[in-house]
């Protein structure tokens, strides 16, 4: 395919088409007429040698092709729309934008709360959206990273991409206070006795791999979409689940649960930011991710309470204790 040939409008229209399945519609959505979005749509239909819109009696109808390219035409409009965003230069005090990034609700509670706060004081034009990844992120990180600014999760999980560590955390099991199994430790033996309360499934973490390691399967009577949920649906309850130790600090104010060491040496949670190559040398997305190593160091070397007053100024600098 020579790209030099294409009129990437034709991507723009392509997109407005499948999504509207209307002529006239999708003509609107983009500012063409309905005369100059049927041409489009006959220059489209002879480049796939595809139909793409069928009519079915008094409306159009996706083909097959149609319903393929329906995602990625709006992944490619949303790939080149930052394409064409990248800037040379930024003036975080001055600009006006928004980031994307994707993270679960322990990335956002821990790290996205402090790196808000960051730029809240150095760069006031700057929104920050934090949505939660979708299930599939794992199996199309390419296509998911592509549409957004970045991605918070720890190694072990993804590979292939850029990237910048941010922290340090480790996982702990909680387990009701009120749990007369339960002493001051936990076994192994106890952990494949008991039932588990998950975040999403059983071994999405790595350190939760390494039990089926240990040939221990958890018998999970709850599973959740958020950490943040983990300590509710454990406590008053028999049920054992992991959890980071940033977010265990929380859990002991919010629910009657007690945290303990995990009875192996589960591999400690390395949490990175990471980003599609197309990013790699807009000025904006530069001055993120420097933030973001920024904070990250801070977090390290104070945790998030300290690390706010010193992005607030009233506290020690980034980087000293």
């Amino acid at each position: 395919m020579n790209l030099s040939r294409l009129d990437l409008n034709l991507v723009v229209a392509l997109r407005a088409l499948l999504e509207e399945r209307n002529v006239t519609r999708a003509g609107e959505r983009i500012g063409l007429s309905q005369p100059a979005m049927s041409a489009a749509l006959a220059r489209l239909r002879r480049h796939f040698d595809d139909e793409l819109l069928a009519r079915t009696g008094n409306a159009y109808e996706l083909t097959p092709l149609g319903v393929a390219l329906l995602d990625r035409s709006a992944t490619a409009c949303d790939l080149l729309e930052r394409v064409f965003a990248s800037q040379a230069d930024f003036d975080p005090a001055a600009e006006t934008r928004e980031f994307t990034l994707l993270a679960s609700d322990y990335g956002a509670a821990v790290f996205g709360a402090t790196l808000s706060r960051a730029v809240h004081y150095e760069a006031p034009g700057i929104r920050l959206s934090f949505q939660h990844p979708a299930p599939g992120v794992v199996e199309n990180t390419a296509t998911v990273l592509s549409t957004v600014d970045g991605l918070l999760m720890p190694h072990g999980v993804i590979d292939g991409f850029p990237t910048v560590d941010l922290y340090q955390d480790r996982w702990l099991c909680l387990v009701a206070d009120d749990n007369p199994e339960i002493g001051d430790t936990l076994t192994l033996d106890q952990l494949g006795r008991l039932p588990w309360a998950v975040y999403q499934r059983p071994y999405d973490a790595p350190a939760a791999r390494q039990l089926s390691m240990l040939g221990i399967s958890p018998r999970v009577e709850v599973s959740v979409q958020t950490f943040q949920l983990l300590p509710h649906m454990v406590e008053g309850t028999r049920r054992v689940a992991m959890i980071q130790e940033r977010l265990a600090r929380r859990a002991v104010r919010s629910a009657g649960v007690r945290v303990l060491p995990c009875p192996f040496e589960a591999v400690p949670v390395q949490e990175a930011l990471w980003w599609h190559p197309v990013h790699a040398q807009d000025a904006a997305h530069i001055w993120l991710r420097q933030k973001a190593a920024e904070v990250g160091v801070t977090l390290m070397g104070h945790g998030e309470e300290e690390a706010d007053l010193a992005f607030r100024g009233t506290g020690p600098a980034p980087g000293r204790s």
